[in-house]
């Protein structure tokens, strides 16, 4: 199951990048809402590709835990992750495009991949409801572009 979605920012491309690659304010925002987050290796390393984290969440009432890495990282460009909890495989690549020297677009494109049967009847009842979860999917992209926007805008 793919789903996409983009969002354009009053903001110059490298404060945009810089916000979406602060990564210990993103694993603080996660804790906030209640994930476990813990990155694996030294926590005083510089964040590159190959960078993992361990997460747990509550999914349909259930504790799941998951393994998020950072696969790819180009500057002001790319952002790939690939993400394994339990026999479900996903991929989110966030792109950046400077559509003028004070507005940048972001696109998100995920992928899930599922590798059991139970996994497999996840993504088909997601298939089922695409059309609610692609809706939730680009609203929650909006509010996070918003978000990104105000705290760009904040901050000077």
């Amino acid at each position: 199951m793919i789903l996409t979605a983009q969002e354009d920012i009053e903001a110059p491309i490298d404060r945009v990048f810089a916000e979406l690659s602060d990564f210990d304010g993103i694993e603080r925002q996660a804790m906030r809402r209640g994930v476990q987050v813990q990155r694996r290796g030294s926590v005083d390393a510089p964040v590159a590709a190959g960078t993992a984290w361990e997460v747990g969440f509550t999914f349909r009432g259930k504790t799941r835990d998951a393994v998020i890495t950072l696969t790819d990282c180009i500057p002001s460009e790319k952002l790939v992750f690939d993400t394994v909890s339990g026999g479900l495989e996903a991929q989110a690549v966030v792109n950046c495009v400077a559509l003028s020297r004070g507005r940048t677009r972001i696109s998100l494109h995920s992928e899930l991949i599922p590798k059991t049967l139970s996994a497999r009847l996840l993504v088909q009842s997601l298939k089922l409801a695409k059309g609610g979860v692609e809706k939730r999917f680009r609203r929650r992209m909006a509010g996070f572009a918003k978000d990104l926007e105000t705290r760009l805008k904040s901050a000077g």
